[in-house]
């Protein structure tokens, strides 16, 4: 419906949207058509989906709202030094289904640091949109988080929220809501 990735890509000066079902690898995935780029897999994140909510435990853990977790979904224990040395993130856009079959149909991204983004409140899409589950942001809103708390710096989240609150707001005044939502409360 109100796709973010691409407003994302055009906030951010190093980002880019690579449209697919499936890359070679990272450096594959990260480059345009006749250009070459290496990029170490182990120096990369990726905002992983997990199987589930993230526990009472973990977010004791980690005060920031991103977690490193291991293969098993669990947060690391040493959260800085699994932050540490980033050169940048993969966000899977899409719906849910979308971002699961990306994740099964590119084996590389396990090699990739895992992280998870910890919602500190709901997501400004509201009533615009179903989500799969109530912690769930966009991929805007996601990357928006995570950069904030990589790079420490607050602003960040809030420079990257106002186009999209700007068009969350548009969609409401043009009287767009969720069809698939809207369905359901009819039955």
């Amino acid at each position: 419906m109100l796709g973010t990735a691409r407003l994302l890509a055009h906030s951010l000066t190093d980002a880019r949207v690579s449209v697919g079902l499936s890359w070679r690898n990272l450096g594959h995935a990260l480059t345009l058509p006749n250009e070459q780029r290496s990029a170490d897999p182990r120096q990369w994140g990726v905002l992983y989906l997990g199987g589930g909510k993230i526990g009472d435990n973990a977010r004791r853990l980690c005060k920031d709202p991103l977690l490193a977790v291991g293969r098993d979904g669990e947060p690391l224990a040493d959260q800085a030094t699994a932050l540490a040395g980033l050169q940048g993130i993969v966000a899977l856009d899409g719906n849910w289904a979308q971002a699961k079959a990306l994740w099964w149909r590119n084996a590389w991204l396990t090699r990739l640091r895992r992280l998870v983004v910890v919602p500190d409140g709901p997501s400004l899409y509201g009533n615009l949109r179903r989500e799969a589950r109530a912690d769930a942001l966009s991929t805007l809103e996601s990357v928006a988080l995570a950069l904030s708390v990589l790079e420490r710096d607050a602003t960040i989240r809030e420079r990257l929220l106002v186009p999209f609150r700007e068009l969350v707001g548009r969609a409401r005044s043009a009287g767009i809501r969720d069809s698939k939502r809207d369905r359901r409360t009819r039955r």
